[in-house]
């Protein structure tokens, strides 16, 4: 055989053993993308079918063996969405609530279980749970429907009579309605007949009137209204435009119609009343238009949840005059059950998320949940919530980083350094959109050294309670100065500290804002907190403490991130 047979005998039996390779590998790839498309048919076959044919069915409760006759707990929710929006909470969160909720022993009840419960004095579970959803939305029947079955709950859907007419796709026709009451997860229950706004100041204080749902975006900034069932009809000075009668025909219009459409739709009205907006009747209403709603609520409805802020209702309560709690679209689980603690007196046993990361932090005050890079830490009512950075302290020069991701009507604090022994500290909080530095020095009383004051709202508007916000803190303490970094820009360096900055930890604290009524609870979040030590010559030096994620774990953070804000587009889209 000559060189240059020789050559191409090599290459023909290399090119041989390379197709023979290809070949082999070709078969494998064609084998495991059948395994997956084969998984994917079986998942969305799985899915069409429990759809079409709601496979699942409601497991009626025990009711034999309850014994509790103290009372239930009641929680509504406005809507539910994909991921979430001011008003809508994200399924996910839902999910996280829900399954809380049957984790500490609730068991949901009927309408039926309220009427026998106050009427006859039935027993209720030892952790009864009225459930609603408001508005009969669509999305919310679509998200939470997989966790009623998952948990066992049933749950009211609640609807408004003027959009049964099916010409709104956001809202579920009466066919919808009736098809989800019948796998028994789902009761019917009412929020009246329209959602419609009177009496209307704007931000600016310009009189507004009148507005339909949809018709005034800018309903959280408004000055001041009423709903439709309220209050008189007024002009911009506050004098009613109608009279006792034309105030009572216009009211019992609504309610005349709200009889005929539900009779006629889905052939009665529903027992449960949730009237819009809750927390006003028996509380301060014009007793003259007070008169004319609860003449006709008991004409039409078994029960009526008239107030709202608290979850609990007690065997001292009364069918038409109970209250339930609308848990805000943010608030974190830990959230709802140190309010439900607050309401009910019950042990709760909060959220503490992934407790590898938690074993850096000892929970001082509140509740802490730990989710990846992020910390969730959720204050007492009226009180903070504090979590300290254990076994990582400094003497003096440090450097903290945190993006701060709570609500702006809050306060979250980062305190750069902490003395627990001598009670000293450096604190920097942002409360309200306004940023402050407080020294406080051994055996002294704290004080504000320095505050700024971001740019936002005028003067006479408030910030929304559910208003998001993300701000980037870097605060380096060397020697007795601070020097504060916010969003990349520097704000001030050199702020005088004293001896507070000596030796100490870091510590968080969230607290709820005076400028929010209607909570006394709040979740401060802390994103990617960083702790390290500042070299003599002032550069940046080792990390003490670091939660930010990295390699796998940022690669699928990403990527989640990235198809979520894809499928959200797609959904708004088409």
């Amino acid at each position: 055989m000559t060189d240059l047979q020789s050559i191409y005998y090599k290459e023909g039996a290399a090119a041989k053993v390379d197709q023979t390779f290809d070949y082999l590998k070709k078969n494998k790839r064609k084998r495991v993308r059948t395994v997956l498309q084969l998984a994917l048919l079986l998942a969305l076959g799985y899915l069409v079918i429990h759809a079409v044919f709601d496979i699942e069915t409601y497991r009626e409760p025990a009711r034999p063996q309850w014994t509790s006759d103290k009372g239930f707990v009641a929680l509504s929710y406005f809507g539910v969405s994909r991921s979430g929006t001011p008003t809508l909470i994200a399924k996910d969160r839902l999910e996280q609530h829900l399954q809380a909720l049957y984790d500490h022993g609730y068991t949901s009840i009927a309408q039926q279980d309220i009427l026998d419960y106050y009427k006859q004095g039935k027993p209720l579970p030892e952790r009864g749970l009225f459930l609603s959803f408001g508005d009969g939305r669509n999305d919310s029947s679509l998200f939470a429907q997989p966790f009623m079955e998952r948990y066992n709950f049933k749950a009211t859907m609640l609807s408004y009579a003027n959009k049964m007419d099916g010409k709104d796709s956001k809202f579920l026709t009466p066919k919808e309605l009736l098809k989800m009451t019948r796998k028994g997860y789902w009761e019917l229950g009412s929020n009246g007949y329209r959602l419609t706004y009177i009496n209307i100041h704007d931000e600016d204080g310009r009189f507004i009137g009148l507005r339909d749902e949809g018709e005034f975006p800018e309903i959280d900034w408004a000055r001041s209204y009423t709903h439709y069932l309220m209050d008189f009809l007024r002009d911009g000075d506050g004098i009613p435009t109608e009279d006792k009668t034309e105030m009572d025909e216009r009211i019992t219009y609504d309610y005349n119609e709200m009889e005929r459409i539900y009779k006629s739709t889905l052939g009665d009205v529903p027992s449960t009343y949730m009237i819009m907006h809750a927390n006003t009747m028996y509380n301060g209403m014009n007793h003259l238009v007070e008169k004319v709603n609860a003449r006709h609520i008991p004409r039409l409805f078994d029960m009526h949840f008239n107030r709202e802020g608290s979850a609990f209702n007690g065997a001292g309560g009364e069918l038409y005059n109970l209250t339930r709690l609308q848990p805000a679209p943010y608030w974190y689980t830990n959230h709802l059950l140190m309010k439900l603690r607050e309401d009910t007196g019950d042990a709760m046993q909060f959220i503490v998320g992934d407790t590898k990361r938690a074993e850096d932090w000892q929970l001082l005050e509140g509740a802490a949940e730990h989710i990846d890079n992020r910390i969730a830490l959720t204050s007492t009512p009226g009180g903070p919530g504090r979590l300290y950075l254990t076994g990582h302290e400094s003497e003096g020069d440090v450097q903290v980083k945190a993006r701060l991701s709570g609500t702006v009507v809050g306060q979250q604090s980062v305190y750069v350094i902490y003395d627990r022994e001598r009670a000293a500290y450096v604190q920097v909080k942002l409360a309200d959109n306004v940023l402050h530095v407080i020294a406080k020095q051994p055996g002294q009383e704290a004080k504000t050294v320095w505050t700024h004051e971001f740019p936002g709202l005028e003067k006479n508007r408030q910030y929304p309670p559910g208003m998001m916000q993300q701000r980037s803190l870097e605060a380096t303490l060397r020697g007795e100065r601070l020097t504060v970094n916010m969003d990349g820009v520097v704000l001030s360096e050199g702020i005088e500290v004293g001896e507070a900055a000596a030796s100490g930890g870091v510590l968080l604290e969230s607290e709820a804002s005076p400028l929010n009524k209607k909570d006394t609870i709040y979740d401060g979040v802390f994103d990617n907190v960083e702790v390290r030590t500042i070299r003599a010559d002032g550069s940046v030096g080792k990390a003490i403490y670091d939660n930010r994620l990295r390699g796998v774990e940022l690669v699928v953070a990403k990527v989640r991130g990235a198809v979520n804000h894809a499928v959200d587009w797609a959904i708004e889209t088409f």
